[in-house]
């Protein structure tokens, strides 16, 4: 569990649980709690179920997945309606992003050591690294999506992680909303989306990065009803696959870990999709991620090895947060 989320207070308002070697953390309005007490626990099952549903669809440690059956059948294969929207999503981020998040590394991840689970692969991996000359793999424009029809290039191994998990916690925070009639805010990790009416002065987050001195000066982002927050970093899930040291943000081009002055991207948008998309292409994109960024026109903090950080598109400034009331939720 992030540090960030240690702090965080747990009242009745909040329910909170490992998933996805992350932490799941869904939080209601105080008056939406006092007019239903069992709302919370009722908006917690709806997200579990939600991202019970993803996982099943699209994880690619499971070979019962969805889409490791896809990836088997070596041609058209009709899919649930799940897969196919979370197929579309990964598509889309890739083409929003000229292949800058691109949706066939699974071999690549695996070539890196990063073949199971995080909990279970912990901070070593037990297979050798990317070594000499990288083998042929598919194209992602080749992935042809017709309806609930997908269709594959041979040998294609997917991985959906990141834009997956920003969809589950866009579509769980729809599912809480439209089913329970509340204000709520899901986060998957660094990933926030919110959803239904939201609380007087919008939704408090805290957005904090360690740099080698110790922690930077906090951000305390206010986001308003509807609004979502991702961040993405090179030092989330780092681990070490024979003598080199990896994270999982690879450049497409290589299939290596990509090599960027940033350690950490975090982007405000008006899906936790968007806000995703954009803050991992800015590290993928490395020097040129920061101006490509910015001319989306997005709030957006990056935060270099040295702790330094660069605000643009209007995101609000370092500030103190100790005296402050405990936000609501963190990305980190």
């Amino acid at each position: 569990m992030s540090p960030l989320v240690e702090r965080l207070p747990v009242t009745s308002a909040v329910r909170q649980w490992s998933v996805w070697s992350t932490t799941a953390r869904v939080v209601l309005r105080a008056q939406d709690v006092r007019a239903d007490p069992a709302a919370p626990d009722r908006a917690a099952a709806l997200v579990r179920a939600r991202l019970d549903a993803v996982g099943a669809a699209c994880s690619r440690f499971l070979p019962t997945s969805e889409l490791a059956r896809a990836e088997a059948a070596g041609g058209p294969v009709e899919v649930s309606p799940l897969l196919a929207d979370l197929v579309a999503t990964a598509l889309d981020a890739a083409r929003r992003t000229d292949g800058d998040l691109d949706p066939l590394l699974g071999d690549d991840l695996r070539a890196l050591g990063y073949d199971r689970d995080w909990h279970l692969l912990g901070t070593s991996a037990g297979v050798p690294v990317h070594v000499g000359a990288r083998p042929p793999r598919p194209d992602w424009r080749e992935v042809r999506l017709d309806g609930l029809v997908l269709s594959l290039p041979p040998g294609a191994r997917a991985d959906l992680g990141g834009t997956a998990k920003e969809r589950a916690a866009d579509l769980a925070a729809a599912d809480v909303a439209a089913a329970l009639g509340v204000g709520v805010l899901v986060a998957l990790g660094g990933d926030l989306a919110t959803a239904g009416p939201g609380p007087e002065g919008g939704w408090r987050v805290r957005v904090e990065d360690s740099g080698p001195g110790g922690p930077t000066p906090v951000t305390e982002v206010r986001l308003p009803a509807g609004g979502a927050l991702a961040t993405s970093s090179t030092r989330s899930r780092a681990w070490t696959a024979g003598t080199r040291r990896h994270h999982h943000l690879l450049d497409p081009r290589s299939g290596l870990p990509a090599t960027t002055p940033w350690t950490t991207a975090s982007v405000a948008a008006a899906s936790c999709v968007a806000a995703g998309t954009a803050a991992t292409a800015a590290l993928v994109r490395g020097e040129t991620g920061a101006a490509r960024l910015a001319a989306l026109g997005l709030p957006a903090r990056l935060v270099d090895p040295a702790g330094r950080v660069e605000l643009l598109g209007g995101w609000p400034p370092e500030v103190d947060g100790a005296a402050r009331p405990a936000p609501l939720a963190a990305a980190a």
